[in-house]
């Protein structure tokens, strides 16, 4: 891709780049009504059957993925046109998730700034490590690294260490207003969960809000990994490395079937979205249809999408992720 395509097409996708302060609310009332809704109808649930409790959960775990989109948004400045609404809101949807908005933002700025990067690693990404890296590394780095990558570890106590434990702290260097919003995120989510366990009980509270919350980890979890993990993905040193390039190989474009692309606010077009983080996530599928270049980007659909779980190394010779099977038994 030479540089003069690289800025036509970032030109092509600019007019996409201004929220809709209608479409902004229409999506703000079709995805948190309907949480809360399902939240209280499983609830009252409880008093019938529980299964029917886990079936609300679900669903509702889907509209929380969906408060996450609208909470994502907001760190890009994309879902208003004023930064103090995005604030606002952001922060507002960062108690719902569980996540400090103004800590998360930087660390998903940094992410975007040196996606598939190999010399800039480690600020809001997955940890990935190339085939050489893996082999140099001391036994017990090869073990924490395997346990990373094994998807019960990754998708099913990640959500529980990165939501629960890991939000609630500030980071070393963390400026003034970080730590501030993460103080109080933390006290209003201390509130929320105070007054639910009162008013409802504990037991009621953790029966109802505990599916919804691992579910709805492991999905977001899940995508963000997809994203990003696929096999002819792109990494480049930094002398080599270029944002379109990261933008439109390195992230994908996961083809969901529509119901559950609407529940995941388009994020599945995460290459249109690493082009221009300011097209808000309702315009993200318009902003691709619309752009020829973007219609031979990797793509994956749902069945595909599971050939990700085996991927664990990035092989910076072939430019391909592999499993560790890929490695010999003498290598290692």
């Amino acid at each position: 891709m030479t540089n003069q395509l690289q800025k036509n097409l970032r030109k092509q996708v600019s007019p996409y780049e201004k929220s809709n302060t209608k479409d902004s609310i229409k999506q703000l009332i079709n995805t948190i009504g309907p949480f809360l809704i399902l939240w209280i109808l499983a609830y009252q649930s409880l008093s019938i059957s529980y299964f029917l409790t886990l079936g609300l959960a679900v669903i509702a775990a889907g509209f929380l993925v969906r408060i996450f989109i609208i909470f994502h948004d907001c760190c890009h400045y994309s879902f208003f046109k004023n930064r103090t609404a995005n604030k606002i809101l952001g922060t507002i949807t960062g108690v719902l998730t569980l996540f400090p908005y103004s800590q998360w933002q930087h660390d998903h700025s940094i992410h975007h700034a040196t996606s598939s990067n190999l010399d800039k690693r480690g600020t809001g990404d997955i940890w990935v490590l190339t085939v050489d890296e893996y082999l140099s590394e001391p036994l017990w780095r090869k073990i924490a690294y395997r346990l990373y990558r094994n998807p019960f570890v990754m998708f099913g106590l990640g959500p529980i260490y990165t939501f629960l434990i890991m939000n609630r702290f500030n980071k070393k260097g963390a400026r003034k207003k970080e730590r501030i919003n993460t103080y109080i995120t933390n006290l209003s989510i201390a509130a929320l969960i105070g007054i639910l366990c009162w008013t409802l009980g504990a037991w009621s509270f953790l029966l109802v809000q505990g599916p919804i919350f691992l579910i709805s980890g492991s999905l977001g979890i899940w995508l963000f990994y997809v994203q990003h993990t696929f096999e002819d993905s792109y990494f480049e040193e930094n002398e080599d490395w270029d944002y379109v390039k990261a933008a439109v190989e390195g992230s994908s474009f996961y083809k969901l079937p529509k119901l559950l692309q609407w529940l995941t606010g388009n994020i599945g077009y995460h290459h249109v979205h690493h082009l221009s983080p300011r097209v808000p996530n309702y315009k993200l599928e318009e902003a691709h249809n619309n752009t020829q270049p973007l219609q031979n980007v990797p793509t994956i659909t749902l069945s595909t999408s599971l050939k990700s779980l085996k991927f664990r190394l990035w092989d910076a010779k072939n430019k391909q992720f592999v499993g560790f099977n890929h490695l010999s038994k003498n290598n290692e």
